[in-house]
């Protein structure tokens, strides 16, 4: 079991529309986009953009994993070698995920991607307009 893939890189904004129009000026495609925050992706890698009222978590960068079994199981490898995880949740975008800090204090989360990708909500919301 290993980390397949470094997916994500998640920052703190202060203005979510001056900080999506800059990420999309360098090419990045919008994905997720909520009052709080947001994820634009430039190939397979992404960039969260978290608002000033979003706080389920702060910056961090993200490993992903096709497979949710293996996120259940790295999430109780973590924890029976003593490190300090926070429950395994599941997201309004289709992922799952949890957080932890490294032995510097820098956090991560530990993120199930489903086979198809991080889904889009403007592309749903767009077949239901």
């Amino acid at each position: 079991m290993g980390v397949e893939r470094l997916g994500h890189v998640a920052i703190r904004v202060a203005d979510m529309a001056r900080a999506k129009h800059f990420y999309q000026q360098l090419g990045m495609r919008l994905v997720w986009d909520a009052p709080d925050w947001a994820y634009l992706m430039a190939g397979a890698d992404g960039l969260a953009l978290l608002g000033p009222s979003y706080k389920a978590a702060g910056p961090h960068f993200a490993f992903h994993f096709e497979d949710r079994p293996e996120l259940n199981s790295l999430h109780a490898e973590l924890q029976s070698a003593g490190h300090s995880c926070g429950p395994i949740h599941d997201h309004r975008d289709g992922t799952a995920s949890f957080y932890l800090q490294d032995p510097e204090g820098n956090w991560l989360e530990m993120l199930y991607e489903p086979p198809g990708g991080i889904p889009s909500n403007l592309e749903r919301d767009a077949k239901h307009a």
